[in-house]
């Protein structure tokens, strides 16, 4: 166990996961808190009627061990977060948020942690490594990845061409994504443009700053918005899932899922399939009500500001997709990573058995 961990460590520790990662390290917790004065919710939301009419005062609740990142992949959870803290969801769903996959890993791997929301090359690379004791439930986002510019000349990816780029996530998605697309679209991301990975998204914002007029980077939302609302000579240059699009037809680009011990979903079958379709409400909510879910943000302290949690939001491609789409859709974006770099993916394609409730 302690070999399979330090491996995975070592993946994780290549890079911050784009819109996943944090520079701080501190965690926060939602727990049932009957005392906490419940929040201002719109009265249509469907989590909020779907969780008081399952609810059974007479029952003993389960509870969910669930460990998310700072980032997009955990904000989708913050409206069933605080359902659960309110005492309102069919079980318990005690979340804790850390800062890099790297935190949770072990806690995943020793049994500590019942549900994780992880970057999506790590999902597979923990179930290659563990021989498929985890399951992936859900692709909770899409593509969070964008060129931002001070400048105008990047009007294509063509034009990135001959530039210097800062980025970061080396060894990771963020430098698979920018790699393929480059390779796609014929520039040779070894000679062709000069990439400078840095090791935190708030070192790329400074840099940009720094660099003034002309200065290019890739950066994850929500630090994309954080940038822009600090340097108004910023611009978004190109959407890089909307490029991904352009040269693949067969893959989507996928950032975060969410996977669970596949023990755990086995004892309590039932109760794994109602959190599921708690958490895909939850995220229908936060989708549809930005600034509600802005102030649940900051509440579990995923993001310091709700203005800009509110601002991101629309841009995190937060979804839920589960089953068969789910297993399409990931399965052709680790093909792509596979075809690359096969150890970013722990080495080999996951099994069908890594994707719960796909035919």
């Amino acid at each position: 166990m302690k070999k399979i961990v330090s491996m995975l460590l070592a993946l994780c520790m290549m890079a911050s996961f784009a819109a996943c990662g944090a520079a701080s390290s501190s965690q926060s917790t939602s727990q049932s808190d009957s005392s906490q004065p419940e929040s201002s919710q719109p009265e249509s939301s469907s989590a909020v009627q779907s969780s008081s009419t399952r609810q059974d005062d007479e029952r003993q609740k389960l509870t969910f061990r669930i460990a998310g990142m700072k980032g997009p992949t955990t904000m989708g959870m913050v409206q069933l977060m605080n359902e659960s803290e309110l005492g309102r969801s069919y079980d318990s769903y005690q979340t804790k948020v850390y800062a890099t996959a790297q935190e949770i890993l072990p806690l995943l791997l020793q049994g500590e942690v019942d549900v994780a929301l992880l970057p999506a090359n790590v999902a597979s690379s923990v179930y290659n490594q563990t021989q498929g004791k985890i399951q992936v439930a859900a692709i909770n986002t899409l593509g969070v990845l964008y060129v931002l510019e001070n400048g105008e000349s990047i009007q294509s990816i063509q034009d990135l061409k001959g530039k210097t780029i800062y980025s970061t996530g080396k060894g990771n998605t963020p430098e698979y994504t920018l790699n393929y697309i480059l390779t796609q679209n014929g520039i040779d991301p070894t000679t062709d443009v000069t990439i400078e990975y840095k090791s935190e998204a708030t070192e790329v914002a400074t840099l940009l700053a720094q660099e003034g007029s002309g200065a290019i980077a890739v950066l994850p939302q929500p630090y994309v918005t954080t940038a822009m609302a600090q340097n108004a000579d910023l611009r978004v240059a190109l959407d890089l899932t909307e490029e991904w699009d352009k040269v693949s037809t067969d893959s989507t680009l996928v950032t975060g899922v969410l996977v669970a011990n596949k023990e755990f979903i086995e004892s309590h079958p039932e109760e794994f399939d109602i959190f599921l379709q708690s958490y895909k409400e939850s995220i229908e909510y936060v989708n549809e009500y930005p600034a509600e879910a802005s102030e649940f943000v900051v509440q579990y302290e995923i993001l310091a500001n709700a203005t800009i949690a509110m601002q991101a939001l629309p841009e995190c491609n937060i979804t839920y997709i589960d089953g068969t789409e789910m297993k399409d859709t990931l399965s052709g974006y680790l093909q792509v990573l596979m075809e690359q770099n096969p150890a970013s993916i722990g080495g080999a394609m996951p099994a069908d058995d890594f994707y719960y409730g796909a035919s």
